[in-house]
């Protein structure tokens, strides 16, 4: 039986099902590129790990941080258990974004532009490309602020070389050099595992507040709830990795969409899921470790209030030592390297697709000029919003209303998509998958309509 979002979508051509064929994205890789630019082969985990894995690295950016800083400072171990909760929820969405990139061998927004009403597709891009540059702006922010502790220089300085690097390195570093780089950066994130480990920690407080922990119907304690959501399920994260599996599919010889090659759906379902599994089990973990750190330190010492990463690195230098410090520091610059590449190139991709211009990392500077021109104006405009009157930071808040507002239309679309014959041919997502995207889809309507709530008490 159609569903009612049926009626809005458009005939797909499912003729054109391929990397390098479909019209409105342009062409993949050129057949007579060089085997150098291609990715080698590679063997065991390394060839599993990729798309997933790097997403999962990138959700903890220095936004989140905060978040989760403030929520380990105001509430101790008492919200721990939210990470556990969430991280199927967060599995399963990445997942379902990545195999929809897989099988039709386009992004999110190429699907939407393909299946949907312009002004639907329009309305969603363009709240997420606001979103993302305002994300952008605050993780700029955040890093800036952080390297001024360590290296006594002018905030903004940083804010600009930051900016800089991004776009130099988003620009002119090859696809598999990119690829590598990210992968390295991800093993930062550790920091704050070793962290938890460098202070004092009651961890049999820390086993009973995730096995059973004391609920409240406070209003501080649900809104706390509801950033913590917010901070796990990004929108920009599922357009991010469903558009990475298109590129490593481009980048792959041979490989073709899966509804156009059917017969190697199972091993590459196999590999998106352990990716998937794996990267968000690290996103869980590291933001985990990051509230176990705070509350063990901050909390613990009466410190209640955090609004920033960086205040959270330097109150922690004050109540947890110089290397405890050093690490949480560390860990927000090493975030931030690993989110500015995702914020930007997801607006750019999300923008291409809708645009119908060349996108992705597989053509030529020469051939996807606006592509990269959208990746450079990002980042521009988040270092901009550094000098202006708005605070960065503060409008990371009306960011994260923003995402709400784009994550429910936009999990609906996912679902919709992935589960219609004439999107994704027999590769329909298994029943389990499909309870888990909806249970996701669910808790994100919930947690804004608490948001809402709370504004009109």
């Amino acid at each position: 039986m159609e569903t009612q979002l049926d009626t809005l979508a458009l005939a797909p051509d499912l003729s054109a099902a391929r990397f390098e064929g479909v019209r409105e994205l342009g062409p993949g890789p050129s057949p007579h590129e060089s085997p150098g630019k291609r990715a080698p082969e590679s063997h065991g985990m390394s060839r599993i790990l990729g798309p997933g894995f790097i997403t999962g690295a990138c959700n903890d950016d220095p936004g989140s941080i905060g978040t989760l800083s403030q929520v380990g400072a105001q509430f101790g171990y008492g919200l721990a258990w939210t990470l556990l909760f969430t991280y199927p929820l967060l599995f399963a969405v990445q997942e379902i974004s990545a195999r929809l990139g897989r099988v039709t061998g386009c992004g999110i927004a190429g699907n939407l532009q393909r299946h949907y009403p312009r002004w639907f597709a329009v309305s969603l891009v363009a709240l997420l490309a606001v979103a993302n540059v305002i994300n952008l702006g605050a993780d700029l922010g955040a890093m800036g602020a952080v390297l001024r502790l360590l290296l006594d220089a002018p905030p903004l300085l940083y804010v600009c070389l930051l900016a800089l690097v991004c776009v130099l390195f988003e620009v002119f570093t090859r696809y598999v050099r990119y690829v590598q780089t990210l992968k390295w950066l991800c093993v930062t994130l550790l920091s704050y595992v070793v962290g938890a480990f460098a202070v004092e920690v009651p961890w049999h407080e820390v086993a009973h507040a995730l096995i059973w922990p004391a609920l409240s119907a406070a209003p501080q304690y649900v809104t706390a709830v509801v950033a913590a959501l917010g901070t796990t399920i990004s929108p920009y994260l599922l357009f991010w990795q469903a558009q990475q599996e298109v590129e490593r599919g481009r980048h792959a010889a041979g490989a073709l969409p899966l509804i156009s090659s059917v017969a190697q759906a199972p091993a590459e379902f196999a590999r998106i899921r352990i990716d998937t599994a794996v990267g968000m089990g690290l996103s869980s973990l590291v933001a985990l470790f990051i509230v176990i750190t705070t509350a063990s330190t901050l909390h613990a010492q009466g410190v209640t209030t955090i609004e920033t990463a960086a205040q959270a690195a330097e109150a922690l230098r004050a109540v947890g030592g110089r290397f405890t410090f050093l690490l949480f520091a560390l860990g927000i610059v090493g975030a931030g390297l690993l989110a500015l590449p995702a914020l930007s190139t997801s607006a750019a991709y999300a923008v291409g697709e809708l645009l119908t211009w060349r996108v992705g990392r597989s053509h030529p500077r020469g051939s996807a000029r606006a592509f990269y021109a959208v990746v450079a104006a990002a980042a521009a405009i988040g270092c901009a919003l550094n000098f202006s009157p708005i605070n960065p930071m503060r409008a990371l808040y009306w960011s994260a209303v923003l995402n709400g507002v784009v994550a429910i239309p936009l999990m609906i679309a996912l679902m919709h998509l992935s589960t219609r014959t004439a999107v994704v041919g027999p590769l329909k997502l298994p029943l389990t998958v499909r309870a888990l995207g909806w249970s996701a889809t669910a808790a994100m309507a919930v947690s804004v309509a608490a948001m809402v709530v709370s504004w009109m008490l």
